[in-house]
C-alpha cells in the first residue's frame, strides 16, 4: 500500500531527474546523488534524445518548450511543495477493494500537459488508465517508465493506451469545446471532470514597468501561446498606448523564425487586412480589438475600459472561459503577477476544480 511519504519520495526523485535537463546536473553526494546516478545510467541519454528530437514528431514541441515544461514540473515535485499540497487532504491509501481505475484523456497542446492529472490520481492511491494524445505520447511514456523504475508499486498503477477507454470507474478528460460535448455524453454515467477550452487574460493599468511587460510577454508567448494558461486577451485603460507594449514584445521576435508560428501570424495578418480589420502588428504578434477571450495563435485580443467595474463585469460574464488572470490590481480577485502563468503549483487546479478532492470521493 502506497503511503504519502513513499509517494513524495518517489516523485521527488523523479523531479531531481527531470530538473537536471533545464538546470544542469547538480553537484551532490550521499544517497540522493547515488540514486540520481543510477537513474542517469539507465535513462538519461534516452530522455535527452527525446528532448532533442521531439520537434520532429510535433513541430510545436521545440527543445525550449520541452525544457520549460520540465522545469515547471520539477518545481512542482520538490518534497516541500508536495508536502504542502497534500497536507490539507489527510490522504489515507484506499484498501485494495476500493482502489478505482481512473481514465485520463490527455491533451497534447503543450509538452506533458497531462502530467498533473497522473500525479493526482497516483497521490489518491487509485490506478491510472491514460489515453495519450498522438501529439504528446513520447515524453509521458518515458516519464512513466522512469517512475516505474523508481517505484515499481507506483508503476504498477499506471497503464497507458492509444485505444478508447474501457473498464474505468471515473474519467478526467481534457479537450476542446467540441470534444467536451462528446465526453459529457460518453461518460455521463460515471463520475467525471470534463475540461473545455480556457485561456489566460491580463488586466493592465498603464503603470506596469518594462520588466513586467516583458514578463507578460512570457505569459503570451511561452509554448507559442497554445496553453490554457497563456494570455490571449488584455484589458487596457482607454488612454493606454499599445505601441509601448509592442515595443517590449519585440524582444520575442525570434519566434517568428519558427515556421508554424510565423505562418500563423502571416495568415491572420493577411486575413485581417483583406477584411479591413484594424490591427497593430510588430511582426511577431498581432493585436486586435475584440470582445472575445480566445484568440488564434499569433494574435492577442484587447479591450479598453474606463473603470475597473467594467472589467469585473466581463470577467464574471466569461468566467467559464478563463483559466487565470494576470494583473497587479488588488481589486481583481485571484490575480497573479506577470510572468507566473506558466509556473503553476500542484494546488493550482485546472478550471478551479479540485482534482484530488474529486478523486478522494471515489472511495
Amino acid at each position: 500500500m502506497q503511503t504519502a511519504n513513499s509517494f513524495i519520495s518517489a516523485f521527488a526523485r523523479l523531479g531531481d531527474f527531470l530538473r537536471q535537463f533545464p538546470e544542469g546536473e547538480a553537484d551532490g553526494e550521499g544517497e540522493a546523488s547515488a540514486q540520481l546516478s543510477e537513474l542517469n545510467h539507465t535513462h538519461k541519454d534516452a530522455f535527452a534524445e527525446i528532448i532533442e528530437t521531439e520537434h520532429i514528431f510535433n513541430p510545436w514541441f521545440t527543445k525550449d518548450s520541452v525544457l520549460r515544461a520540465l522545469s515547471g514540473i520539477a518545481q512542482m515535485l520538490k518534497p516541500e511543495v508536495l508536502r504542502q499540497w497534500l497536507a490539507p487532504y489527510d490522504l489515507t491509501p484506499p484498501p485494495a477493494r476500493l482502489v478505482r481505475t481512473v481514465g485520463l484523456v490527455m491533451a497534447g497542446n503543450i509538452p506533458l500537459v497531462g502530467f498533473h492529472d497522473l500525479l493526482c490520481v497516483l497521490a489518491s492511491g487509485h490506478r491510472v488508465l491514460a489515453k495519450l494524445s498522438s501529439k504528446d505520447d513520447r515524453l509521458i511514456k518515458k516519464v512513466a517508465e522512469i517512475l516505474s523504475d523508481i517505484d515499481p508499486a507506483l508503476g504498477g498503477h499506471i497503464e497507458l493506451t492509444d485505444e478508447t477507454l474501457k473498464g474505468v470507474d471515473a474519467v478526467i478528460a481534457t479537450g476542446s469545446n467540441n470534444s467536451a460535448r462528446y465526453f459529457e455524453y460518453y461518460f455521463r454515467n460515471m463520475p467525471h471532470i470534463i475540461r473545455k477550452n480556457r485561456n489566460g487574460i491580463a488586466v493592465l493599468t498603464g503603470e506596469e514597468s518594462e520588466d513586467e511587460l516583458y514578463r507578460l510577454g512570457e505569459d503570451i508567448f511561452t509554448y507559442f501561446g497554445m496553453g490554457c494558461r497563456n494570455v490571449t486577451k488584455i484589458f487596457i485603460p482607454d488612454s493606454y498606448d499599445l505601441t509601448k507594449l509592442l515595443g517590449v514584445l519585440d524582444r520575442f521576435s525570434h519566434l517568428n523564425q519558427h515556421h508554424k508560428y510565423g505562418n500563423n501570424v502571416d495568415y491572420y495578418r493577411t486575413l485581417y487586412l483583406m477584411n479591413q480589420a484594424p490591427i497593430l502588428d510588430n511582426w511577431v504578434l498581432l493585436l486586435k480589438e475584440e470582445s472575445a477571450i480566445a484568440s488564434p495563435v499569433g494574435v492577442v485580443f484587447y479591450e479598453r475600459y474606463s473603470e475597473i467595474g467594467q472589467v469585473q463585469e466581463q470577467l464574471d460574464l466569461h468566467k467559464e472561459e478563463i483559466q487565470c488572470i494576470v494583473s497587479n490590481l488588488t481589486e481583481i480577485s485571484g490575480a497573479i503577477a506577470p510572468g507566473e502563468t506558466q509556473q503553476p503549483m500542484p494546488w493550482d487546479y485546472a478550471d478551479g476544480v479540485d482534482t484530488l478532492e474529486f478523486l478522494k470521493e471515489l472511495v
